[in-house]
């Protein structure tokens, strides 16, 4: 459940009361869902106030959009898929095969639960009003930059991917109020990426961020936010499901920007697929001669 597994992920992070409401809620969510926010207050050790900044942080409205979207993720979780699978020393090849397969379709899931199809339509007509794009990311999200970066120039837009924290800060000093700024961060506190963005900004550029979901510091610098959800605790898997969470917002992205604007960008997505094929294969030699 991706609201659940936000609240596990922030805990630390949370203050004592709110630290109180959200043990309750991870031991009595579906208890919660019938409460009001008076009962759950006292049932939790919290206040009314705490609970309405409570679900602030985790970005709902209010509690009852709160608990609506508990509801919901209670409703969807099953009893085969409901918790990340961890790495096993020693596991055999085929149960390695069926929990990464299981990790990535249930950070998937997750993500498709928590994104805000109001802030994705702001996006997607930000990337499509781009004089140019830039994508700041590091280390696993430098790498999901770099696939975002093909994708847009497939389709003729300016763009460039950086995972060098000075070329980032160069080039966002140099963005106007007709660009765009994309950082990328699963935890949302990559210092670099933090200050590109805020300098991006500062510009005048319209800044975008996709990071997990909860409260962040690079989400609180853009003027969109898009968030994933993955919760790989226990041992590191080397960002394997949260790449693909993020993966899954920028193929999201990518799909709902051609949609919108077909006649535009599918025939460039086809003359640049045919320009690729023509040269890689030495047509356009074998032509000339």
């Amino acid at each position: 459940m991706s609201l659940l597994h936000a609240i596990q992920e922030r805990w630390d992070s949370l203050h004592a009361k709110e630290r109180a409401l959200a043990d309750f809620l991870l031991r009595h969510p579906h208890e919660a869902v019938q409460m009001t926010i008076t009962e759950l207050a006292q049932r939790s050790g919290s206040s009314p106030a705490t609970i309405s900044r409570f679900c602030k942080t985790f970005h709902s409205h209010s509690f009852p959009d709160f608990k609506q979207r508990l509801a919901t993720e209670l409703v969807q979780m099953t009893s085969t898929s409901s918790r990340y699978q961890d790495i096993v020393a020693g596991n055999p090849l085929p149960e390695i095969v069926s929990a990464i397969t299981s990790n990535h379709l249930r950070s998937i899931t997750d993500t498709t639960q928590v994104l805000d199809l109001a802030q994705l339509r702001l996006a997607i007509e930000a990337l499509h009003n781009a004089a140019r794009i830039d994508l700041y990311g590091s280390a696993t999200s430098g790498i999901v930059a770099q696939d975002f970066f093909h994708k847009l120039i497939q389709i003729g837009k300016a763009a460039a991917a950086f995972s060098d924290p000075h070329l980032q800060l160069t080039s966002a000093a140099s963005l106007t109020d007709k660009d765009v700024a994309v950082g990328i961060s699963y935890s949302g506190e990559t210092p670099e990426t933090i200050h590109s963005l805020r300098c991006a900004a500062e510009r005048g550029a319209t800044t975008l961020s996709i990071t997990r979901f909860g409260a962040n510091s690079l989400a609180e610098e853009a003027s969109i936010k898009l968030f994933t959800s993955s919760a790989e605790i226990g041992m590191r898997r080397g960002d394997m499901a949260s790449r693909m969470a993020t993966l899954h917002v920028i193929d999201v992205l990518f799909t709902g920007l051609v949609s919108e604007h077909f006649e535009l960008y599918v025939p460039r997505l086809k003359q640049s697929y045919q320009t690729v094929e023509q040269y890689s294969t030495g047509k356009k030699e074998r032509k000339s001669k």
